[in-house]
């Protein structure tokens, strides 16, 4: 890793951080989702409400190969703490 990743690596921590401060409940609410409900067939959905009143609403339901995905993000996840 040279100097300008370990900056940016750095600068993504401390936005994390204060990601985190800002919205504490969010990383239990992660948490919960991930001991109880990922299974095959889990839908997720993602609602966002703009400032003007804007809706946009997705979903998607959990497939085998997306286990996978979010088992490996968690592993890589354990392995950097």
């Amino acid at each position: 890793m040279n100097l300008s990743q370990i900056a940016k690596a750095q600068a993504l921590k401390k936005h994390l951080e204060n990601f985190q401060k800002n919205h504490p409940k969010l990383p239990a609410f992660l948490g919960a989702v991930c001991r109880e409900a990922l299974e095959e067939g889990t839908v997720i959905e993602i609602t966002a409400t703009s400032p003007e009143g804007r809706h946009f609403v997705t979903n998607l339901k959990l497939q085998k190969d997306d286990l996978e995905f979010l088992k490996a993000l968690q592993e890589l996840s354990a392995s950097r703490r």
